[in-house]
């Protein structure tokens, strides 16, 4: 008997330790992931925060060599690209992961997940150029339109496969209990397993939105860029990526200043808005427990 005790014993401790060492090698697995950020975020601040002000955000570029002007039209520019990138990728890139996850042994869904996969695999730079080729010469003229078709190119097999793997999640038993009370399949998934996963849906997008917006190699094929204000997605239009590139390589010290703050605002807006995410659902989960 005190044998078999001594063994269970030595065993729970064995599982003791190998439960706090993988604890801990996740502990710094995650440190290390967090590292090059908060490095990054520290530079760009120490960078980039002197040359931000109410100017900076509201008027348009300075010339070269002299002081003061801003990034108003770029800041303006992405807005609108990145906008109307995200109000037809959302809803499309949701209806395609629905079906890859509902209807996963069709021809057509098979068809649609290898058309993912390569579309994720494929450098945004080669984007740019597609869209270039089938938009940009096909209108005779760089525009604000073929920088949004780019952007939603990007964006679009980030939003499948999350919606894909979210919706694969939920169990089986959810769906069964829907179609049991005599619900129709469509029914069943607008009506309770959507609702269940939209939080879960929104950070898809949100991550789609990050890299959407920091995305240059595609704008410079397709929006490229313009050193005034420009709301017509027919002209060419300034971007904040494309911008802070072009101050970047432009030789001139208070340019360079510029795209420092310019990076600064691009990491602030992605922290900002993933925090922005989590902290309303996180809320409104507090509330429905409450």
């Amino acid at each position: 008997m005190s044998t078999a005790i001594y063994q269970t014993s030595t065993m729970d401790l064995r599982r003791r330790i190998k439960s706090r060492i993988m604890i801990l090698v996740l502990m710094l697995a995650a440190f290390l992931a967090a590292v090059p950020f908060v490095f990054i975020s520290v530079y760009v601040i120490y960078k980039g925060a002197t040359s931000i002000n109410l100017d900076f955000f509201t008027q348009l570029p300075a010339a070269p060599g002299e002081e003061g002007g801003g990034i108003g039209n770029a800041l303006l520019g992405s807005f609108i690209m990145v906008s109307l990138a995200t109000f037809v990728a959302i809803p499309w890139g949701i209806i395609c992961g629905l079906y890859l996850s509902e209807y996963s042994a069709t021809k057509l869904s098979k068809f649609l997940s290898f058309t993912i996969d390569l579309m994720t695999s494929v450098p945004s730079i080669v984007v740019g150029i597609f869209i270039y080729a089938t938009i940009v010469l096909l209108m005779g003229n760089f525009s604000g339109f073929a920088g949004s078709c780019a952007l939603f190119v990007i964006m679009i097999p980030i939003i499948v496969r999350s919606t894909e793997e979210i919706l694969k999640l939920v169990p089986f038993h959810i769906r069964e209990a829907g179609l049991a009370l005599g619900l129709p399949r469509w029914k069943v998934i607008l009506r309770i397993v959507l609702p269940g996963i939209k939080s879960s849906l929104i950070s898809g997008v949100m991550l789609s939105l990050a890299r959407a917006s920091g995305e240059t190699a595609p704008l410079l094929f397709t929006s490229l860029a313009n050193q005034y204000w420009s709301t017509s997605l027919t002209q060419p239009m300034a971007s904040l990526p494309v911008q802070i590139y072009n101050f970047a390589i432009s030789g001139f010290e208070n340019l360079e200043r510029q795209a420092w703050a310019g990076s600064l605002v691009l990491v602030m807006f992605v922290v900002l808005t993933n925090l922005i995410t989590r902290l309303l659902f996180s809320h409104k989960i507090s509330k429905k427990k409450g």
